[in-house]
């Protein structure tokens, strides 16, 4: 049987089609030389000794769409192909964005407060909250989810913006300029990938130009926002909202972001319901037993589609 190093955790579905596939080994017992396969997560990765001291690695599958932890380049140059799992969790991670729009702005979690505490029947009824239709929502990254994203705000009647490396063939106006696109836009939701070219994309100027009614919603990565700034907009005043799944040291979140009551802050769980995470593992499983039998993969990422 081929050897499999497993980082993280897997499913026990997952772990009963590996098991009659391969010998599964763990970070704490396994010989560099034998491990031929590796599954991991788009938060774990693998580490770059790691990868480097498997000579025989051939193929890397990670169970998520992101795979900034992974030296594609590096794994690309050996030969080392790597999957991950697309398009299977575009529809959540598109709702996950669209839930925290719509909870930013009708201030849900004020609300429920507001019940549970009493305060309701002791003070009346509570603030007035805004509107979510007829807004401007300018995407950054109109990749499958990006337009999954841009397709679920029909029903709000949004006017949709975007920005991307190149323009598209979509019926939405197209901006070269982030921090133009964040002037026009009431609502920015970022779901770009992570990575050093997209490393605090959002920063202070963009995160000024949104402005102090717009609303910052991130599903992509911790690391294409300015923290810092975005902690110091929310608190100034100078920027009015933000809904959370990711941040840029996670799980740690700063406290004065938690302290903030205009936030919602989710334990980036984009993609995390029974069936979304059942088809990634399945996927991801999926790209081992193809590329055991025959060589070839499902989902490479494009760095490595060549091979």
């Amino acid at each position: 049987m081929a050897d499999l190093l497993q980082i993280g955790d897997v499913t026990d579905a997952m772990k009963a089609r590996l098991s009659a596939a391969f010998s599964i080994h763990r970070l704490e017992d396994f010989d560099p030389d034998k491990i031929t396969h590796v599954i991991t997560n788009g938060h774990d990765g693998i580490d770059p000794e790691l990868m480097a001291s498997l000579s025989n690695l051939q193929l890397i599958s990670s169970n998520g769409v992101g795979y900034d932890a992974i030296n594609t380049a590096e794994a690309a140059r050996r030969g080392i192909n790597v999957t991950h799992t697309p398009n299977v969790l575009n529809a959540e991670v598109a709702t996950t964005a669209i839930l925290l729009m719509l909870a930013c702005y009708r201030e849900v979690l004020r609300d429920d407060a507001y019940v549970r505490s009493g305060k309701w029947e002791q003070h009346g009824n509570a603030a007035l909250t805004r509107s979510a239709d007829n807004q401007t929502v300018g995407i950054l990254g109109l990749g499958r989810i990006g337009q999954e994203i841009a397709h679920k705000l029909a029903p709000w009647n949004a006017k949709v913006l975007y920005h991307a490396r190149t323009k598209k063939d979509v019926p939405y106006a197209y901006y070269d300029n982030l921090t133009a696109m964040a002037l026009d836009c009431d609502v920015l939701i970022c779901i770009t990938p992570g990575g050093p070219l997209t490393q605090k994309i959002v920063n202070k100027e963009v995160i000024e130009a949104l402005g102090p009614n717009g609303t910052l919603i991130n599903v992509s990565r911790g690391s294409v926002v300015d923290e810092a700034a975005m902690i110091e907009a929310l608190q100034s005043g100078a920027l009015g909202w933000a809904g959370l799944d990711v941040f840029e040291a996670e799980p740690n979140v700063p406290q004065t972001l938690r302290d903030l009551p205009n936030t919602v802050l989710l334990p980036h769980v984009g993609s995390a319901t029974v069936e979304t995470r059942t088809a990634m593992g399945a996927l991801t499983v999926d790209n081992l037993l193809q590329h055991l039998k025959d060589g070839t993969v499902i989902s490479a990422v494009p760095e490595c589609a060549h091979l």
